[in-house]
């Protein structure tokens, strides 16, 4: 069976692969090799050239693997630390549905 690529938007795919780059600048600020990282991440050299590169096929488990390998695994925690809509709703005391209705 064969794996259906996510289609993003244009503005998020921009977003994707800024991701990429920054994984890349990271890897070269340390004086890593691609298969250095690849061996690491227990991945292939090709899924760490595609995550480079922003492709939303790979796995977030991957781009985890990867931030492992670089020694920023605890960076993935920050991404929703300061969630400011959240707190707002939260503060406004708006009743938030724990499941999306059914259509």
């Amino acid at each position: 069976m064969k794996n259906k690529r996510p289609i993003l938007l244009p503005k998020y795919q921009r977003s994707l692969q800024q991701v990429g780059e920054q994984f890349k600048l990271a890897r070269l600020r340390r004086r890593l090799s691609m298969h250095q990282v690849a061996e690491r991440a227990n991945i292939s050299r090709s899924t760490l050239w595609n995550i480079e590169k922003g492709d939303p096929g790979a796995s977030i488990g991957n781009y985890y693997q990867v931030l492992i390998a670089l020694g920023l695994g605890d960076d993935l925690l920050l991404l929703a630390r300061d969630d400011v809509l959240g707190r707002k709703i939260q503060d406004l005391g708006l009743l938030v549905k724990k499941r999306a209705p059914k259509e």
